[in-house]
């Protein structure tokens, strides 16, 4: 693709969209953030490139999106299949950052509303400091519409020393064009409350910086229910420091879907969730309207740290609709 067609992908990002009625009559508005826009979009070949910043912290998080800069909307020039995604964050002259900088990059489609949290717009991609790389198993991807409304919204972590020009890039992988595709939605499940127009539920242990996290070791659970029949293939994982675990299971049938260990410091301070600690499988495995599941993390903070220490445990999970060819059958057995 020439590059010129960057010019022709970016678009003001002052607008704050909201459903209309011919999205099932819902009206939960993007929350609006205040700042001056400093991201610029690049589109080279399969590759779609979010640049943000550089932007000077610790920068307070703003909205209930809880961001550190204004949200910033685009299209793209034609259709295309996202099939995988990274992040990075680092400085203006290119000294890589700590991982924990960041606290996460959210990618939404405003056009297209979310099956796991209605009225809100799709959030199909994203990363938070585990700056997990995703790619979809071959043969999948998650379909951005022609002149498609999408937004990114980015946060810094407000407790971050200070620090100049700092910057961030989300880098999406499209397929190239002609290539067979299977789409995929995209549903978000999580011990916290994922879903923004559901804040107000939130506990007073619970806020945009997660669920505190108590002395010891401290296991939080929440129950879930499906709200789509579907088959999971990819699984994007989740957390903060201090994390021991994050498990989807099915309470129903007493299976236990995604088990997701991550690697650690020895005090607890996160490093990444490996390879292998991520599903991916085209096979997938099913979930469904009628079972209960619930979502479950395990933190440990440790006993002489007084410092407070809020923890999530979160899931994206790529699935097509309907139940799997096969039987579904958990990734562990």
């Amino acid at each position: 693709m020439d590059r010129s067609v960057v010019a022709t992908a970016l678009i003001l990002a002052c607008v704050t969209p909201a459903f209309s009625a011919d999205n099932h009559g819902h009206d939960h508005a993007v929350p609006t953030l205040k700042n001056q826009t400093t991201t610029n979009i690049t589109i080279e070949g399969n590759t779609v490139t979010l640049t943000f910043g550089p932007i000077d912290l610790p920068s307070p998080h703003d909205g209930d999106l809880a961001a550190s800069m204004p949200k910033h909307t685009f299209q793209l020039p034609k259709d295309m299949y996202l099939i995988g995604y990274k992040s990075a964050v680092f400085t203006k002259d290119g000294k890589p950052l700590p991982q924990q900088y960041l606290h996460h990059i959210l990618m939404l489609n405003t056009d297209k509303e979310s099956v796991s949290c209605p009225g809100e717009p799709l959030f199909f991609s994203g990363a938070g400091l585990e700056l997990t790389e995703a790619r979809f198993p071959d043969g999948y991807g998650v379909k951005l519409g022609k002149g498609q409304k999408l937004m990114s919204v980015v946060a810094f972590y407000h407790k971050a020393p200070p620090t100049k020009d700092v910057m961030a890039t989300f880098t999406m992988e499209m397929a190239p064009e002609g290539t067979p595709i299977k789409e995929m939605d995209v549903y978000q499940v999580g011990v916290n409350i994922v879903c923004y127009s559901k804040f107000g539920q939130r506990g007073k242990d619970q806020t945009d910086e997660g669920i505190e996290i108590k002395p010891g070791v401290h296991v939080l659970s929440a129950p879930l229910k499906f709200r789509m029949d579907g088959c999971v293939k990819f699984a994007y994982p989740h957390g903060h420091d201090e994390l021991l675990l994050i498990a989807l299971e099915n309470k129903t049938s007493q299976r236990t879907l995604l088990r997701t260990v991550p690697d650690v410091e020895q005090d607890g301070q996160f490093l990444a969730f490996q390879p292998h600690q991520v599903f991916k499988d085209a096979r997938g495995f099913s979930v469904n309207r009628k079972d209960d599941y619930e979502m479950v993390m395990v933190y440990h903070h440790p006993l002489h740290d007084s410092r407070v220490q809020h923890g999530m445990g979160n899931y994206l999970l790529y699935m097509t609709p309907g139940t799997c060819p096969t039987d579904g059958t958990s990734p562990l057995q």
